[in-house]
C-alpha cells in the first residue's frame, strides 16, 4: 500500500497538469480568435478565388451567363491549337530571362562598386527612387522617352545634327529590349539594396585570409564570395521571375497599341482574353496555366536556395 504522502502528491501533479492542459486550451482558444479574421480573409481573397477560377476553367462560361455548361478540357485543348498561346510562351520566357539577368547583373555590379564608397546611403536612395514609382507612371514616362520625338531621339538628333525619329515602341526589333530595359531601370534599386544586404551578411574573415594568400579581387570573389552570396542572388532570382511572369503594366502601358503581337505576355493574353474579348473561361485556362509555371519555377529555385544553404552551413 503507497504511503499517504505518496498519493496526496500523485493526486496534486494530476491537478496540476489538468490545469495546465485547461490553459493551454484556453490559450489556444484566444489565439484562434485572434488568427481568425487573417485566416476568413485568406480564404475569401486568396484561396476561393484560386479555387473558383480553376473551376471556371472547365466551363463555357462567357460574361455573367453563368456555369450552366461543362467544357471538361476543352479550353486546354485550345490553347495548344491557337498560335497567339505559344507566341504569348516564347514573349513571356524572354521576358522573364530579360527581367532577371539584366537587373541582376548590373544590380551586382553597383553593390560591388558602393559597399565601400562614401555617401552610399545617397546613392543607394538615388537607384531605390524609380522602384516607389507606380508600373503605370514609369511605362507613360519611358514611353515618351522611346516615342519619334522623345527624349532618346532628340539626343540622337543633337549628337548627329540630322533629324531622327526612329520609333523604339513601334519596330519588331527593338521594343521587346525597350520595355525589358524599362522594368530593369525600375527594378535595379531594389536588387541593389538586396545584393548589398547579401554582402554586409558576409564575414571578413575569409575575404581576408584569401587577401593574405595572395588570392587576387576576381578569385576572391569567384571563389569566397559569390558562394556565399549565393543565396541572396536566388532570392532576388525568385522575386524577379515572379514579377517577370505576372509582368502586364508595363506591357499594356507602354505596347498596347503595338499593331502585332510581339509583346503579347501570358499576362497580357488572359486579360485580352477575358475582358477584351469575354472569353473568361478561357481567360482562366490561361490564368492556371500561368499560375503553374510560376509556382514550379519558383519552387524549383526555392529548392535550389535551400539545398545551397544547407551547402554553407
Amino acid at each position: 500500500m503507497p504511503p499517504k504522502d505518496f498519493a496526496l502528491s500523485a493526486e496534486i501533479l494530476a491537478e496540476s497538469h489538468r490545469r495546465e492542459r485547461a490553459a493551454a486550451r484556453r490559450s489556444g482558444s484566444v489565439a484562434l480568435l485572434f488568427i481568425a479574421p487573417a485566416v476568413l480573409m485568406v480564404f475569401v481573397f486568396l484561396l476561393a478565388p484560386v479555387v473558383f477560377n480553376v473551376i471556371l476553367s472547365f466551363t463555357k462560361w462567357q460574361r455573367f451567363k453563368g456555369l450552366d455548361e461543362f467544357a471538361g478540357t476543352s479550353n486546354y485543348e485550345r490553347l495548344v491549337n491557337v498560335p497567339y498561346f505559344s507566341e504569348a510562351v516564347w514573349n513571356t520566357a524572354l521576358w522573364v530571362i530579360g527581367a532577371v539577368t539584366i537587373p541582376l547583373a548590373f544590380g551586382l555590379g553597383l553593390a560591388l562598386l558602393l559597399r565601400n564608397m562614401p555617401l552610399q546611403e545617397t546613392f543607394k536612395s538615388l537607384f531605390f527612387l524609380p522602384r516607389i514609382l507606380a508600373p503605370t507612371a514609369v511605362g507613360t514616362i519611358w514611353y515618351y522617352v522611346y516615342a519619334p520625338h522623345g527624349v532618346i531621339n532628340s539626343l540622337v538628333s543633337t549628337a548627329t545634327g540630322q533629324p531622327y525619329d526612329f520609333g523604339w515602341l513601334y519596330d519588331a526589333g527593338t521594343i521587346t529590349p525597350a520595355i525589358i530595359l524599362t522594368f530593369a531601370w525600375q527594378t535595379l534599386g531594389i536588387t541593389m539594396v538586396l545584393l548589398l544586404l547579401g554582402l554586409a551578411a558576409i564575414p571578413r574573415d575569409p575575404i581576408e585570409a584569401a587577401r593574405v594568400d595572395g588570392a587576387s579581387s576576381w578569385q576572391i570573389f569567384r571563389h569566397v564570395i559569390w558562394p556565399l552570396l549565393l543565396p541572396t542572388v536566388l532570392v532576388v532570382t525568385i522575386l524577379n521571375v515572379a514579377a517577370g511572369f505576372t509582368a502586364f503594366d508595363l506591357l499594356w502601358v507602354m505596347a498596347s497599341d503595338y499593331p502585332g503581337k510581339r509583346t503579347l505576355s501570358l499576362a497580357v493574353y488572359m486579360y485580352y482574353e477575358t475582358f477584351s474579348k469575354s472569353g473568361w473561361a478561357y481567360g482562366s485556362a490561361i490564368a492556371v496555366v500561368l499560375s503553374s509555371m510560376v509556382i514550379v519555377v519558383t519552387w524549383a529555385l526555392a529548392t535550389l536556395q535551400s539545398r545551397v544553404q544547407d551547402r554553407i552551413r
